[in-house]
């Protein structure tokens, strides 16, 4: 990938290492460099996490706020875009003409911290001070915020040689930066559990550093730890892929199918998953991935049963699609039925990479939803849930 692209081809081209998707294949091992050094502030028992506001992550507020919208704009909730730092015609009038609430920045960013503040400020005054802006943080290959102030993080595996509380520390630290930029939620981390028989063939996760191992107990305090960081910062997560890319072997950015055979409703590997939505994730991104033994007919964010498993457990935040622009997972679906699909299995915010394609899916969901009163409830709620994150973030308020 050509990490200095930009524009809307550059995009794309970033697409491939997108919002909980990944770079080409490396070596068949993860990596196993030193740890980083971190001086915690606390203790190394693993911390509480607890959401960027006093609000839990619970029922959908903002109801009245998001029928106050009318549908055209509760649609326009649901499509979040992706940008970079100079911005396009394309990028602006995906915002603009479709009423687009949130963004997210696909780098680079060579000035860093005050560079991509510019860019969200840019952002909010196509959009509105309430739109929301995001980025992939986790570390190592997947990290969209670099430059001046945001330094390096390490890779998740490198990562999770940290106590608790020593990354816990660390990413209060990123957050911040985040957070100073204008950047609010961020698409990480990533909770899925790479069995050891799958280290050297797991081509989105091992082959690429970017899991915290293959103890669903131990990925599970990880993925507090990093969270609870982000939170204290006042930076939202959105845990990723669920039901989990760790027992697959190819890339949904480059694979037209990619299969799960392994993972079930009641798979151990689903743990860190439901802890983070027990500890008050703000989203939680899914997979485009089959997965055979939970839905064998549907990729999982076009599943009802994927997504409506989330909601048995009691998570009542965000549901974040994986990149519905630029995956090859998804290139039989027609680009105007792919939002859609998502929001009607019971998804909320619908991801493209590629501004080109964000106008199509918001028309073609606002089409749908114009003419099936069942699909157009599913929109308010979806837009409800979407403006409680924003009031939990600091970016809109409820009541």
């Amino acid at each position: 990938m050509r990490r200095g692209a930009t524009g809307t081809a550059g995009l794309v081209l970033a697409g491939l290492v997108m919002a909980g998707c990944t770079a080409p294949a490396g070596p068949s091992t993860a990596p196993s460099p030193q740890p980083p050094t971190v001086t915690p502030s606390a203790t190394s028992a693993a911390p509480t996490p607890s959401g960027p506001s006093a609000t839990p992550a619970g029922a959908p507020a903002c109801t009245a706020e998001a029928g106050a919208l009318g549908l055209r704009r509760q649609v326009g909730q649901l499509v979040m875009v992706g940008v970079g730092v100079d911005l396009t015609g394309t990028q602006k009038a995906a915002i603009t003409d479709h009423h687009l609430g949130s963004a997210i920045v696909m780098g680079p960013t060579p000035g860093g911290v005050e560079q991509v503040a510019e860019l969200t400020a840019r952002l909010r005054e196509l959009g509105g001070e309430d739109l929301l802006v995001a980025a992939d943080q986790e570390g190592g290959l997947v990290q969209r915020l670099k430059g001046p102030g945001f330094g390096t993080i390490p890779s998740a595996a490198r990562q999770a040689r940290l106590t608790d509380a020593g990354l816990a520390a660390a990413a209060e630290g990123w957050g911040r930066a985040m957070a100073k930029a204008g950047v609010l939620l961020d698409l990480a981390p990533v909770a899925d559990v790479v069995p050891a028989k799958f280290r050297a063939s797991n081509e989105p996760v091992a082959r690429l550093g970017r899991g915290y191992g293959s103890d669903p107990e131990k990925v599970s305090k990880k993925v507090a730890a990093f969270s609870a960081g982000l939170h204290a910062a006042g930076v939202g997560v959105a845990v990723k892929h669920f039901p989990g890319l760790g027992a697959v072997r190819g890339n949904t950015d480059f694979a037209t199918s990619v299969l799960d055979t392994t993972t079930t409703t009641s798979s151990a590997l689903l743990t860190p998953f439901r802890d983070a939505v027990e500890h008050g994730a703000d989203a939680v991104m899914v997979s485009s991935a089959t997965y055979r033994r939970i839905d064998p007919d549907r990729p999982a964010m076009f599943s009802p049963t994927v997504v409506g498993l989330l909601r048995e457990w009691g998570f009542e935040g965000v549901v974040v699609s994986d990149d519905l622009g630029a995956a090859a997972a998804l290139r039989s679906v027609p680009v105007a039925r792919r939002a859609e699909r998502f929001v009607a299995a019971g998804g909320d915010l619908a991801l493209t990479v590629d501004a080109r394609t964000a106008g199509a899916m918001a028309d073609g969901l606002y089409a749908a939803a114009k003419d099936d009163p069942e699909l157009a409830a599913r929109v308010a709620e979806s837009a409800a849930r979407v403006l409680a994150l924003k009031a939990r973030l600091g970016r809109f308020s409820c009541g």
